[in-house]
């Protein structure tokens, strides 16, 4: 049931409809006047507006103008008795979902009109219901950032996340692989199902086997019961493996088997069990030339890739470091009870320098470890509470100093020098001179007496 606003001068037109649409359940509402419906417009949220064209008092195409201008995402629909190309064409730059020339059959074509329109207004709804809530998984599994390489991820992920298709996550160790494979199961229609992942590269090749599909009791030395494997484990949900590229040979053709076959065979087996699992992979290796020095199988490369996804290095998407690092002080003061609230301005840059070889994992590991050695008195990370490698890429500032010929005044200039940073800290600390006198090393009573010397 949809709430409809029907705007017409012609009161047997309104009538007609309101008849029409009242018969399919909808809840309608008529104006003989376009200031009627702006009033009506500002006042209440609609699903959908039908409005004639030419009215004595307020056009149709000015009550559209206003509907745009207030906001509403209601679909808007003209209705005219007299057809001229130009209005239609000025009516479509406007934003109108359809134009219906008035007939006999201007019920039977309205009626599908507004139907279609309902329709592609609950998909917009639910894309944008599923994208709020990729951001909070996004967020929740600490893949932040404002860079175009994360917007692209989050848009393949909200694509492919309710398709069944295999996923191939490739990028460097530390990237957030696994977070995105989360993100993907996440946005799957898989999500209140398993997510079982397993580090293919942490377990040799015969215990990778067991772990991955089970064992019955007696398959070998100290197997006393029956355990069921990851593969199985994931049934109905999603199976990650990460380092997909440190596998055997034969193991990827066990793999290749589970994916075409969808069963699996416990070790000591000897009966197939059916499983449904969606397989997200992961590497940071160069499958492609695995395949080609013969390390890789080609068909297994092939079957695992169907979808690409690429997280590139954090050092190739810099807009993303600082957004990164106030998620994790936030995160890590609060899990530790800390009053650190912000980063001076010379942690900061080094932040923001440093290359991060290690990715958001090693950022994640830095600003915690900046948080944990703050004390309970520091509001904000100052330079040395960041590991030494981090604090390494700040270079020693150089001062640029040019005396002019005829002399300077070096007490004023001093001043001025003074002058500019007392107003910069307050600037930074949004007034607050307390927060301020902090970002500058001093204390309360020096600032305010620099402050009041200089007028700041």
């Amino acid at each position: 049931m949809a709430r409809l606003l029907i705007v017409d001068d012609e009161k047997s037109i309104c009538q007609m409809l309101e008849i029409a649409f009242r018969k399919d359940g909808h809840m309608v509402e008529t104006v003989s006047s376009g200031a009627a419906a702006k009033k009506k417009i500002e006042s209440q949220a609609h699903d959908i507006i039908i409005s004639d064209i030419r009215m004595p008092d307020v056009s149709g195409i000015d009550l559209l103008e206003h509907a745009r201008a207030t906001r509403s995402p209601a679909p808007f629909i003209l209705i005219t008795a007299v057809a001229k190309l130009d209005t239609a064409i000025e009516a479509v730059n406007l934003g109108a979902y359809r134009y219906v020339i008035k007939s006999d059959k201007l019920v039977e074509e309205l009626k599908p009109a507004v139907e279609r329109a309902l329709e592609e207004s609950a998909l917009r709804e639910e894309n944008t219901r599923l994208r709020r809530e990729l951001l909070r998984v996004f967020a929740n599994n600490n893949i932040l950032g404002q860079s175009p390489k994360i917007k692209a991820i989050l848009e393949m992920v909200r694509t492919v996340g309710p398709t069944l298709s295999t996923i191939l996550i490739t990028g460097e160790s530390g990237t957030g692989k696994e977070l995105v494979a989360r993100a993907i199961h996440e946005a799957s229609s898989r999500r209140e199902k398993p997510f079982v992942s397993i580090n293919c590269g942490a377990f040799p090749e015969t215990l990778l086997e067991s772990e991955l599909f089970g064992y019955l009791k007696g398959a070998f030395t100290g197997a006393d019961s029956n355990k069921k494997g990851i593969i199985e484990s994931a049934n109905g949900g999603t199976l990650f493996l990460d380092e997909i590229g440190e596998t055997s040979v034969s193991m990827q053709v066990k793999l290749l088997r589970v994916l075409q076959e969808r069963t699996v065979r416990p070790l000591g087996g000897t009966v197939d069990v059916p499983v449904d699992v969606r397989l997200i992979a992961s590497t940071n290796r160069d499958l492609k030339a695995m395949v080609g020095a013969s390390q890789f199988r080609e068909d297994f490369f092939y079957r695992i890739s169907v979808i690409p996804i690429h997280v590139a290095p954090l050092r190739e998407r810099r807009e993303d470091i600082e957004p990164l690092a106030r998620h994790f002080l936030r995160k890590f003061a609060l899990e530790m009870g800390k009053p650190v609230q912000d980063f001076d301005r010379e942690p900061m840059q080094a932040i923001l320098k440093y290359s991060w070889p290690g990715n958001v994992r090693e950022l994640e590991n830095a600003i915690e470890h900046a948080v944990a050695v703050s004390n309970e008195r520091e509001t904000s990370i100052h330079l040395n509470r960041l590991p030494d490698a981090v604090t390494g890429s700040v270079a020693p500032a150089e001062t640029s100093l040019h005396i002019p010929e005829e002399g300077l005044d070096f007490e004023s200039h001093i001043a001025q020098v003074q002058r500019q940073y007392l107003a910069e800290a307050l600037k930074a600390a949004g007034g607050v001179r307390t927060r301020a006198a902090e970002l500058l090393r001093m204390s309360y009573r020096s600032f305010r007496h620099y402050a009041k010397k200089y007028g700041v």
